[in-house]
């Protein structure tokens, strides 16, 4: 893996995780794949995180999976499962994150980079971004844990003619499926992100993190998610926070949240 390929920032509650290799389109090689996990899954438990930021170095968000590492570590059977569990290991923690991701797409969103941007919570395009799932091209299958979050993302006619046709679509018709949030100016991007990330930062964790919960459970019709959410929605009925909220609101100041 080379050097910095995934750089992590934070700042006032907001944690932004950068794919560096804008000379390959910000393709992510295995090693990459591995730290994705790591990173999102350990920034994701900090106390001190409020939202994440997914983004590409340059004019892409990310071409996906690097295929030069195809004909080493994705050759057979065995290198192709362990490839894909990978890639398993990065949608799920973004997807399990506690916290809001978010991603800010500019170019080519392809691909895994597709997988990674519908794995998010939210996400936010330049009028350039351009969107494709190639699997079928290359003959591949799309990992069935993160089609769930394709069809999640853009419903499941959008989900079958991305896959089946290996088609490109536009911002404008991500848009209309509601894959994207909004569509913003190139030179506005990175500065709407941060608006959206910190006015989240800015909410009381507990009940962002309740409220993710149950947004999961509700896609997930699980019992399990069903009952996690309803822990973690009590949770907030006794926490300091929801005492401040009050607070907050009756003496008309800004609340200061510390998530407990």
């Amino acid at each position: 893996m080379e050097a910095e390929a995934l750089i992590t920032e934070f700042a006032s509650g907001v944690a932004t995780l950068t794919f560096d290799r804008p000379e390959k389109k910000n393709a992510i090689t295995y090693a990459m794949w591995q730290d994705l996990a790591r990173h999102v899954s350990a920034i994701g438990a900090d106390h001190a995180t409020r939202a994440i930021v997914l983004r590409g170095q340059g004019s892409d968000f990310s071409a996906g999976a690097d295929i030069g590492e195809f004909a080493t570590l994705r050759a057979g059977g065995a290198g192709a499962r362990a490839y894909e569990a990978a890639n398993s290991a990065a949608f799920a923690a973004i997807r399990e994150a506690r916290v809001p991701v978010i991603a800010a797409i500019r170019g080519i969103c392809f691909g895994g980079g597709f997988g990674i941007a519908a794995a998010c919570d939210i996400r936010l395009a330049a009028p350039d971004a351009q969107f494709s799932v190639p699997a079928g091209r290359l003959g591949l299958a799309y990992p069935h844990d993160a089609m769930a979050d394709i069809v999640n993302a853009v419903g499941p006619q959008m989900a079958k003619y991305l896959t089946f046709s290996a088609a490109r679509i536009d911002a404008e018709a991500a848009l209309a499926t509601g894959f994207l949030l909004e569509i913003v100016s190139a030179g506005r991007l990175d500065a709407r992100v941060a608006e959206l990330a910190e006015a989240i930062a800015a909410n009381a964790p507990l009940s962002v993190r309740a409220s993710k919960a149950a947004i999961a459970a509700a896609l997930s019709g699980r019992p399990e998610d069903t009952e996690l959410a309803r822990r973690m929605g009590d949770a907030t009925f006794e926490s300091s926070d929801y005492a401040e909220g009050r607070a907050a609101f009756a003496e008309r100041r800004r609340p200061v949240f510390r998530g407990e």
